[in-house]
């Protein structure tokens, strides 16, 4: 294992924490209170309120996702044992995807009906979960930032899971060409393809 190690590893974790927070916190600032003038308040307060369910929709999946990747992040972070300037930027590159998210949220909140929506927001959380696994391979290769004793099945166990999101988000992109309605069930998959990732990895004994 080569890199540095110590409080500087600790910093970079609680840098990214706060990054995630921040990118969750602000998902919720695009569903806005409707604007109703007093006299129709009650009339037209349900209504309104309902209209918004794009928004309540896409604000639950990301929030739910992002939180899925804070846990990877974790539990990523759980092995590493030291770092580097690659790491650093790999890790940078990540957080960055994070932090872009509340804007393909947001476009699928006000434009789910649309393709290029749909596509933009499968996209970005796709390679968000790409630059994650990034990070895990580059820490892992040659055990290079882990413990030398950290078995290959571990190793590939994240692996594996680090690609099955993203190949749900890539599946979606696809059949969005068939139905966008079809495209947004398949996001429905994402737990299920976390929980068939371990499944085979058990299976072949990783």
């Amino acid at each position: 294992m080569e890199g540095e190690k110590g409080v500087g590893l600790e910093r970079v974790v609680f840098f990214s924490d706060a990054v995630f927070a921040i990118a969750i916190t602000l998902l919720v600032l695009d569903i806005r209170v409707p604007e109703i003038p007093g006299a129709l308040v009650d009339e037209r307060l349900p209504e309104e309120l309902a209209a918004l369910w794009p928004k309540y929709l896409s604000y639950v999946l990301s929030f739910v996702v992002i939180t899925m990747y804070w846990m990877g992040h974790h539990s990523i972070f759980s092995y590493i044992r030291g770092y580097d300037r690659t790491l650093m930027w790999l890790n940078a590159l990540f957080l960055m995807a994070i932090a872009f998210l509340p804007f393909p949220t947001s476009l699928l909140g006000e434009y789910g009906e649309h393709r290029l929506a749909v596509v933009v927001y499968a996209g970005s959380l796709a390679v968000a979960r790409l630059l994650l696994t990034a990070v895990w391979w580059y820490a892992s290769a040659g055990r290079r930032l882990v413990d030398r004793g950290l078995s290959e099945r571990m190793v590939r166990a994240h692996l594996l899971r680090g690609l099955a999101m993203p190949a749900v988000f890539v599946l979606s992109i696809g059949v969005s060409f068939l139905s966008l309605s079809a495209a947004m069930y398949t996001w429905g998959l994402l737990v299920a393809a976390d929980l068939l990732a371990q499944r085979a990895l058990r299976r072949r004994g990783w």
